[in-house]
């Protein structure tokens, strides 16, 4: 059972604000030595993820892969029903989160200012406080 989910609550409109703090993000947990599991809407997400890490600061590596590719990176891309063996940090970049993932001990969600996200975040909030799940926000936002 999850014991934590952190929403990382961030103020642009822009979807690719997402792939662009996910980067950040995991190169950070990662650091610490956590193995982590992204779930994407679907394949052609996933690619794009994959990309994006490998294009992450020239001075970075942040080793991964898709999940179908059998290799050991720390960072597994997935977009379907598959899961990890580990069950450690569970990145949703998916709209909905399905049950298996209560099963990993973190949970992050990258939220940005758009009607969908905003939508599906707050369904997903719902479901970790009827799990009795932690809860951490983190608000990117400006303070006026």
């Amino acid at each position: 059972m999850t014991s934590k989910a952190d929403f990382y609550v961030l103020p642009s409109t822009d979807p690719d604000a997402r792939g662009r703090f996910l980067c950040r993000l995991v190169e950070k947990i990662r650091a610490l030595g956590h193995e982590i599991f992204i779930q994407t809407r679907d394949e052609s997400e996933a690619q794009r993820i994959d990309q994006l890490l490998w294009e992450y600061r020239p001075e970075s590596f942040i080793p991964h892969s898709l999940l179908s590719e059998s290799d050991n990176a720390g960072v597994k891309i997935g977009w379907d029903a598959e899961r990890p063996a580990h069950q450690d940090v569970y990145v949703n970049l998916d709209l909905e989160i399905p049950d298996d993932a209560l099963k990993f001990d973190r949970i992050l969600e990258i939220v940005v200012q758009s009607e969908d996200i905003l939508t599906a975040t707050r369904s997903n909030y719902k479901l970790y406080q009827t799990n009795s799940v932690q809860i951490d926000m983190h608000d990117m936002r400006k303070k006026s």
